[in-house]
């Protein structure tokens, strides 16, 4: 478990099928990953939630980790942590219900996760990407002290690989945008 001021992360469970349905079943949350339509409970229970799983048992630094008030006990979202191609370099996501937008939680578990990634997993370098348009996202990710570092354009293949079900024809005209961070400059930020 991560503990942040506000929030804790934990391992998903098989119970959490119902949280990640409801979260994506709001459209408003899905608008930049599919342009609204949610993603199908059976796609949830069969593929999904078993990822997610099966992610934080293989390398315990990193995974899916559900977010919950520290207070309530409330399902807010979602957080990951996954290596990328290289050993040293990882893939920051988050996905948090439109309840509670705008209040900070997306920059405080991202900033955990980038915390845990440097001290935890050996990282040297951790990148995150949004939709170009999802303006909101993109701050977040400036406001953890990721820098824009390039375009570019999400094929077929690279959404079905991603952390969110595709369906064909998910493939929008824009681009898409990568943000990093590197240790060294985590370490300046943190000093």
């Amino acid at each position: 478990m991560i503990l942040t001021a506000r929030m804790q992360l934990r391992r998903f469970g098989l119970d959490d099928g119902h949280n990640l349905f409801a979260l994506d079943d709001d459209p408003a949350v899905m608008r930049y990953l599919t342009g609204g339509p949610g993603t199908p409970r059976a796609v949830i229970d069969s593929e999904m939630l078993p990822r997610f799983i099966d992610a934080g048992r293989e390398e315990p630094p990193m995974g899916f980790w559900a977010a919950e008030s520290r207070v309530t006990r409330a399902f807010l979202g979602w957080f990951s942590l996954r290596r990328a191609d290289a050993k040293t370099q990882a893939v920051l996501g988050y996905r948090l219900r439109r309840a509670v937008w705008g209040q900070g939680y997306a920059t405080e578990g991202v900033e955990a996760l980038i915390r845990r990634g440097f001290t935890q997993a050996g990282l040297e370098r951790i990148t995150a990407s949004a939709y170009e348009e999802n303006l909101a996202s993109r701050r977040v990710m400036e406001k953890a002290g990721l820098r824009f570092t390039r375009r570019f354009r999400l094929t077929s293949a690279d959404l079905a690989a991603a952390d969110t079900s595709f369906q064909e024809g998910d493939v929008w005209e824009g681009d898409d945008v990568e943000y990093a961070i590197t240790r060294a400059e985590w370490e300046r930020r943190a000093t």
